[in-house]
């Protein structure tokens, strides 16, 4: 077996011409044919083979994290910088007297920035504080006759009482005193018939001589004492009388002011009803008072917030009206982004999350989080929102306000205004 084998290869080996081997080792290849020969020589070597593996997983790798990074994040270049406009307008009407700012001066809140005449206001301020004196002095009388009239009512009461008690008594006392004055009566009237009859009986007995001269006199005499205190005892019964109807009368006055006496609870409440309604007047002008001062303060026009005054239409000399808009202060602390992306790219947005807000102004980038979303796309807001419900129609991607804020500190350099361009990525994860 060995043998042939031997014999086999040397049959081979001498079929195979030798002149011509050597001629292709020794003949030039084609230019093409020399690229192919040293990349396949390249690629059969092991650095150029473990570079190019390198090389494919370095490229992977930073297609991944460009895939990463550009996935990361949603942006538009459909924004811009938002804020208050903060309107400055008169709260009086009246002759601008002064005018303090110029356009586009910062100013902080609370400077002065207009003053009205403020002459008519004075005039009005002094009246309503001349008539808030006057109501508070009569306010104060009224308190103070409260106690004086509830104190001579409950003494008028008592002495009122008091007479009524008396009166009765007198009634009592001359109804005695008259009854005792008819008692002597009828007793003089007794007396005087008995002694009237003794002379009638003396008188006979003086003619039969049966008695003296001076017995009859003296009976005559006796008789007419007893008609003397007869018409005596008429006249004190009169009198007594008289004076039963005067107790009565006195009665009848006593009762008639403990009458009015006692009133005096009611008298008393219209005292405190008066000094109520004179507490009110004091109220009254109190507010009135407050009003003027609030008037006469208002004629200096202040800066409601801190900020860039713009858009200014007064003038000194003018006449301004209640409510006239004067001009406006913009707040550059306060001011955010409205940024209105397409609904595509909404679906993993959420609150909070954290934005890059590039200005055009400047180039600068500010930090800053999404705040919120709109309830509405903006061409559902717009003046004239589209009318789908067509035979037309036309399907367009919406684009929905997105309100972005800004973190704190980062506008403090006051760059920024509204209505500047900027353009927000919102890092979504």
């Amino acid at each position: 077996m060995a043998q042939n084998t031997e014999t086999i290869e040397r049959d081979k080996a001498g079929t195979q011409s030798p002149e011509p081997q050597a001629d292709r080792q020794h003949a030039p290849l084609p230019a093409a044919d020399r690229d192919l020969h040293r990349k396949s020589v390249n690629l059969r070597n092991p650095r150029v083979r473990m570079a190019i593996i390198i090389a494919a997983i370095v490229l992977v790798v930073a297609l991944f994290f460009l895939w990463r990074y550009f996935s990361s994040y949603e942006s538009t270049d459909d924004a811009q910088v938002d804020g208050h406009l903060n309107s400055v307008s008169a709260r009086v009407s009246g002759h601008v007297e002064k005018l303090l700012v110029a356009d586009n001066q910062y100013v902080d809140a609370g400077t002065p920035l207009i003053v009205i005449d403020p002459s008519d206001y004075q005039v009005a301020l002094d009246r309503a504080q001349a008539n808030y004196d006057s109501a508070l002095a009569t306010a104060r009388a009224s308190q103070v006759n409260i106690p004086i009239t509830s104190v001579n009512t409950g003494s008028q009461l008592s002495t009122a009482q008091a007479d009524v008690e008396n009166a009765r008594a007198g009634i009592a006392a001359a109804r005695q005193h008259h009854s005792a004055a008819l008692a002597q009566l009828a007793q003089a009237q007794a007396n005087n018939v008995k002694a009237q009859s003794d002379v009638a009986r003396y008188r006979l007995l003086v003619d039969k001589q049966e008695i003296s001269q001076q017995q009859y006199e003296q009976a005559i005499a006796a008789a007419q004492a007893d008609a003397a205190g007869v018409d005596a005892a008429k006249d004190a019964a009169a009198g007594a009388q008289d004076q039963v109807r005067q107790a009565e009368a006195k009665l009848a006055q006593a009762e008639a002011n403990a009458r009015a006496a006692a009133t005096g609870p009611q008298q008393l409440a219209v005292m405190r009803a008066r000094a109520q309604s004179a507490e009110a007047e004091v109220q009254q002008q109190k507010a009135a008072l407050d009003q003027a001062k609030l008037n006469l303060g208002y004629t200096q026009i202040v800066a409601p917030v801190s900020g860039i005054v713009t858009n200014r239409t007064v003038e000194v000399g003018q006449n301004v009206q209640i409510g006239q808009d004067l001009m406006k202060v913009i707040n550059l602390d306060d001011i955010w982004v409205t940024a209105n992306f397409k609904e595509t790219q909404l679906h993993r947005m959420a609150v909070n999350q954290p934005v890059t807000i590039h200005a055009d102004v400047n180039g600068k980038d500010y930090k800053g989080h999404l705040q919120s979303l709109a309830g509405a796309s903006g061409s559902i807001t717009s003046l004239l929102p589209p009318e789908n419900a067509t035979g037309n129609f036309v399907k367009v991607v919406q684009r929905v306000p997105v309100k972005i804020i800004f973190d704190q500190g980062e506008t403090r350099d006051h760059i920024l205004r509204p209505g500047m361009s900027v353009e927000p990525k919102v890092w979504i994860r």
